[in-house]
């Protein structure tokens, strides 16, 4: 197998199932799958450091939603998706109502496959300042929730870990939930997929540009990570359109030709190699690929994150008092 990229606690355990040709659970892992009319959830509890070693995931619990054909173009399915969102998110927020919450959009405002993370800041539910400003309209039934969008290195010459730090020492909330842009291992789950994790997130990763970890350890507070993947390794893609064409060719083969005994013999870690070896020498290894209608795709997603964000961390209010709130 070739060195794929995903950020997928979910492929990382199908990937070494896959290597190591596990069809029973890996040790130290959990894998618990449910489908709630046409959304499908898993959960990949990674429940001991054995775990986390083998699909490289820290130990943790990481829920994957995966979001129905055309949702994009479909309000009533966007809100249904949101509704599975906010309950999964709310299975991992153990904190009292008058908590408060700080909700992190990460990734690049003008790149628009990394602009996922900035969107959802836009659709929250903001009421930290109004317990102050307008106590009279905010009673305690209202969570106190604030956000921020930190930007990237890149642009603001600051490591992100180290605004959000700062503005955690300063506002002392109880519970941060980061959004990030993510890598995918796998086209299909491009853009269709969200992971919500109790372990933090370290922004880039997926894409090679590993920056400093936001979790508890870092931040001393509980992190909860959202993330859709919104970009695929052309590597991987090269890999995949390969293994179809091998699969059909020996499919079409007769079984004693030598043809077909090359190909069943092709060891797939040395064309995996070869792949990356050509790809690289042509400038083409670190090209990450994103769907042509990502511009759509990502404002629909991020209304959905969005709203799942406000009904998790708002159990006492509906979506409509919400969209109320909101104007």
């Amino acid at each position: 197998m070739i060195d794929v990229r995903t950020d997928l606690a979910l492929e990382a355990r199908e990937i070494y199932k896959e290597k190591h040709k596990e069809e029973k659970e890996i040790d130290g892992i959990e894998f618990i799958e449910e489908t709630k009319d046409d959304i499908k959830v898993t959960t990949v509890k990674v429940k001991n450091e054995e775990g986390a070693k083998k699909i490289g995931k820290p130990t943790g619990n990481y829920i994957t939603i995966e979001i129905p054909d055309f949702t994009a173009y479909d309000g009533e399915t966007m809100n249904r998706v949101s509704e599975v969102v906010a309950k999964a998110l709310e299975k991992l927020i153990k904190i009292e109502c008058e908590k408060t919450v700080l909700v992190v959009g990460l990734g690049n405002w003008q790149v628009t496959p990394d602009a996922l993370g900035p969107k959802v800041t836009q659709g929250i539910m903001i009421t930290r300042h109004l317990k102050t400003v307008m106590p009279e309209v905010i009673d305690d039934s209202v969570r106190p929730v604030c956000s921020i969008a930190p930007g990237v290195l890149g642009v603001t010459g600051v490591e992100t870990v180290e605004i959000i730090k700062g503005v955690v020492e300063r506002v002392k909330p109880d519970l941060v939930i980061c959004i990030d842009a993510l890598a995918a291992r796998r086209v299909e789950r491009v853009n269709t997929t969200i992971q919500i994790g109790d372990t933090g997130i370290s922004p880039g990763a997926g894409v090679g540009n590993n920056r400093k970890q936001i979790n508890e350890e870092n931040l001393g507070v509980k992190v909860i990570a959202i993330g859709v993947p919104t970009v695929v390794d052309a590597v991987t893609i090269a890999n995949d359109t390969i293994d179809l064409v091998v699969d059909s060719l020996i499919s079409n083969s007769s079984n004693g030709s030598d043809f077909y005994k090359m190909l069943k013999n092709l060891d797939k870690n040395e064309k995996g190699a070869l792949i990356r070896e050509v790809l690289e020498s042509k400038v083409l290894g670190d090209m990450i690929v994103t769907p042509k209608d990502i511009d759509l795709v990502i404002n629909s997603l991020s209304k959905i994150v969005a709203n799942g964000i406000n009904m998790a961390v708002q159990p006492n209010m509906d979506m409509e008092e919400i969209n109320k709130f909101m104007g």
